[in-house]
C-alpha cells in the first residue's frame, strides 16, 4: 500500500464542546522489531460511542497496533493515555484492568464447556452464604442469552456446547462478554475464520451495539465494504505509518476502497478529498 500522503495527526486536544475527550489515546506510537519499524509515529484518538475501523494491506502494522492497544507490545516511542492521563500497559492484564477488551483473530474458546460457562470464565454467578454458597446456574444462563440477544444472537441455548456456535456467534459472544463486564474500549481484530455473509452480520451488528452502548471501538479489518458500513472514523495504514486519517463524511464506500488498494489513486484521491 502507497504511503505517499502522511495524514494528519489527530489533535491532543479537543476544544469544540461537542467533541467528547477520548478514552483512550495514542501519541506518536513507535514500535519496533530490531531495527525495524512496525509502527512508526502512530496518532490514534479513540472516543466514546465511535467505531474507528483500521485498515490496510498485510504488514501495515494493524496487528501490531491491536498488541500495542491490548498490552501486548510496548512502544519504544510515544505514548499512551488513558482519560487523558499516561499510562504503560506491561501486560495485557493491565489493559483489561483500564477497561480495554480485544476480540482476538483467532478466538479461543473451550469447546466442550457451555456457552454460559464460556461467558463467564471464572465469573459465575452463586448463591447461598458459604459454606453453601453454590453456582447459580439458571442466572448464569439467564444473564448469557440476555447478553447475547443484545448483541443481535437470539434463539441461543445457553446450555449447548461452544462448539456448536458458529464463527460469527463465537466473535458475538467475545462482544457480549466485554460488554456485560463493563469494558470502556473495545477492540476487534478481524477473524481469520471464513464466514458467511450472515456471519459477518452478526459481528458487524455486535459492533453497532457496542458503540450504541458507549463503548469506544477498534475495528480492524481487509474490507472497506464492512468498515464502512459499520465506521465512524478510518485508520488507513501502510508501511507502519499512518497513510490517512478519515471520516464518514469524507468518503464514501467506493473512495475508501481505492484509498485501501493504494497505487497511484491513494495520492490522488486524498489530495483531491483534503482541498474539498
Amino acid at each position: 500500500m502507497s504511503t505517499a500522503w502522511q495524514g494528519p495527526a489527530e489533535p491532543a486536544d479537543q476544544t469544540a464542546t461537542d467533541v467528547p475527550a477520548p478514552v483512550l489515546e495514542l501519541r506518536g506510537v513507535t514500535v519496533r522489531f530490531g531495527s525495524v519499524p512496525a509502527l512508526s509515529r502512530v496518532s490514534l484518538a479513540l472516543r466514546s460511542g465511535e467505531v474507528t475501523c483500521v485498515l490496510g494491506e498485510n504488514g501495515s502494522g494493524k496487528s501490531t497496533l491491536v498488541a500495542v492497544l491490548s498490552g501486548m507490545e510496548q512502544p519504544a516511542e510515544g505514548e499512551l493515555l488513558v482519560d487523558g492521563r499516561p499510562v504503560r500497559f506491561r501486560s495485557p492484564q493491565q489493559a483489561r484492568a483500564q477497561g480495554i477488551a480485544t476480540v482476538w483473530q483467532d478466538l479461543a474458546i473451550a469447546p466442550l464447556m457451555s456457552v454460559w460457562r464460556n461467558f463467564f470464565l471464572g465469573a459465575e454467578p452463586t448463591r447461598g452464604l458459604w459454606p453453601f454458597r453454590r453456582l447459580d446456574v439458571g442466572r448464569a444462563e439467564e444473564i448469557t442469552t440476555r447478553a447475547m440477544a443484545r448483541v443481535g444472537v437470539t434463539g441461543l441455548d445457553p446450555d449447548q456446547a461452544a462448539s456448536a456456535l458458529q464463527a460469527g456467534e463465537r466473535q458475538s459472544l467475545a462482544i457480549a462478554r466485554a460488554l456485560h463486564f463493563g469494558a470502556r474500549v473495545l477492540v476487534i481484530d478481524e477473524p481469520t475464520a471464513p464466514m458467511t455473509v450472515s456471519q459477518r452480520a452478526m459481528v458487524l451488528q455486535a459492533v453497532v451495539a457496542a458503540r450504541e452502548d458507549g463503548l469506544a471501538v477498534v475495528f480492524v479489518t481487509h474490507s472497506p465494504q464492512y468498515a464502512h458500513l459499520v465506521g465512524d472514523r478510518f485508520l488507513l495504514l501502510g508501511g507502519g505509518r499512518v497513510a490517512g486519517h478519515l471520516t464518514r463524511e469524507d468518503v464514501d464506500v467506493d473512495d475508501l476502497t481505492r484509498l485501501v488498494a493504494g497505487g497511484d489513486e491513494l495520492s490522488r484521491l486524498t489530495e483531491s478529498l483534503r482541498r474539498e
